[in-house]
């Protein structure tokens, strides 16, 4: 079944489930995906505290010699109350004592004997962080679907949270097929290949948060695939490169089709990547891409990263895009939608130079690609375009349309 870009996405979505979920350590929790709400347990800051070394002062006291009898450091359980023609020494963290007005940094005094001259002009609150001005308790902090980063994690050590509940990663199985491709670690003969896809899709997976497994690369036939199917079943989802086209040694999906292959689509209309083939096997999820390394990159990045956002149980599930302009005009054939990789500088969208469905450069030297409009022979200089990354995640909680039009 033929289906567009939309229709493809539309179609991994409604299939996709998020992974269940298991209770990690903090120190433990970068790259998962929270399965809770996270409510705070208590004001942050805890206490009025002092934002200065400096002096706690009254505001009436602006411009007089005031005394200062001791110093109250960050940490100390002190319950002195401040009075009128009186400072306190106080270092930064420190509780504000009671009768506290401002706190005046030791720069601004003057020192005097028995004590300090203030400033004019003293100011109600100035350098005293009061309790609850950067979080409130019960105030919700984190939500479901958050991904924890070191910064989120920040806020779950602020609140004394040691464990929280996480979905599982994504665990993921890779083989590609074909009697032709050898591994970077073996001997390659005059008629062979290197496998570069699966090492590629291997560690894309990874930078996308899953655990993942290498199958290893079948031989065309059905026999040595349905093997490699059997050990994959065990994964949440399974990706292949290879064997989806209509050639007489394209076994991939037949093989799968032996174990109850529901397939969702097996065409997408997309260049490059038309034979792309995405269904499921009871729980287990399939995406079939092609065997040419451009155009299996390209559609992992569409699609693939598209099913592992939805597995992951992120909010922020939709591939998202960047506005930019087009560097140079770029022709190219109308009547499919088409992706095509290129450099995006903070401004401009530069085409990459050479690029075709099996090279293996052109990624490299990219860090992000377009995907335009069927309807399109011509992108202007200087028109917008969405460019789509690859060089980091950028994602949206709703769905937006990728497409330069």
């Amino acid at each position: 079944m033929s289906v567009t870009v939309e229709q493809a996405l539309e179609l991994i979505y409604a299939n996709t489930k998020p992974k269940s979920v298991k209770i990690v350590a903090i120190e433990d929790a970068v790259g998962y995906v929270l399965a809770q709400n996270v409510v705070a347990t208590h004001n942050l800051p805890p206490y009025d505290n002092s934002a200065m070394d400096g002096y706690a002062a009254k505001v009436e006291d602006s411009g007089k010699r005031v005394q200062v009898s001791h110093t109250i450091f960050a940490g100390d359980d002190s319950s002195e109350e401040l009075h009128a023609s009186n400072a306190i020494k106080i270092m930064t963290g420190a509780r504000i004592p009671m009768g506290t007005h401002c706190v005046v940094p030791i720069e601004e005094t003057t020192p005097c004997e028995g004590g300090v001259t203030l400033p004019d002009n003293l100011v109600l609150s100035k350098h005293i962080r009061l309790s609850g001005e950067d979080i409130k308790k019960d105030d919700t902090i984190l939500f479901r679907g958050d991904r924890l980063g070191a910064h989120k994690i920040t806020l779950l050590a602020s609140q004394g949270i040691t464990h929280v509940k996480v979905h599982k990663k994504p665990r993921v199985a890779l083989f590609a097929s074909g009697n032709e491709l050898k591994m970077h670690f073996e001997q390659l003969e005059d008629h062979q290949l290197y496998n570069t896809n699966t090492p590629t899709l291997l560690l894309r997976a990874q930078e996308l948060g899953c655990e993942v497994e290498f199958i290893g690369t079948a031989k065309d036939s059905l026999e040595d695939i349905r093997e490699y199917i059997k050990i994959a079943l065990e994964c949440d989802l399974v990706i292949t490169s290879g064997g989806v086209s209509v050639g007489d040694a394209d076994f991939t999906k037949e093989a799968f089709g032996a174990f109850g292959y529901d397939v969702l689509f097996d065409k997408v209309e997309i260049k490059p990547g038309k034979p792309t083939t995405f269904g499921k096997i009871g729980e287990t999820l399939i995406l079939n891409l092609p065997g040419n390394p451009l155009a299996a990159s390209l559609n992992f990045e569409l699609f693939g990263q598209s099913v592992i956002y939805a597995l992951s149980g992120v909010k922020a599930k939709f591939i998202n895009s960047i506005n930019a302009k087009m560097k140079y005009d770029y022709k190219l054939r109308a009547g499919k939608r088409t992706l095509v990789p290129g450099m995006f500088d903070g401004e401009y969208f530069e085409v990459c130079e050479r690029f075709a469905p099996g090279m293996v450069s052109p990624l490299a030297n990219s860090n992000c690609y377009i995907m335009i409009s069927e309807e399109r022979s011509l992108i202007e200089a200087d028109s917008e375009v969405k460019i789509i990354p690859i060089n980091f995640s950028f994602a949206s909680a709703t769905y937006k349309s990728l497409v330069t039009f």
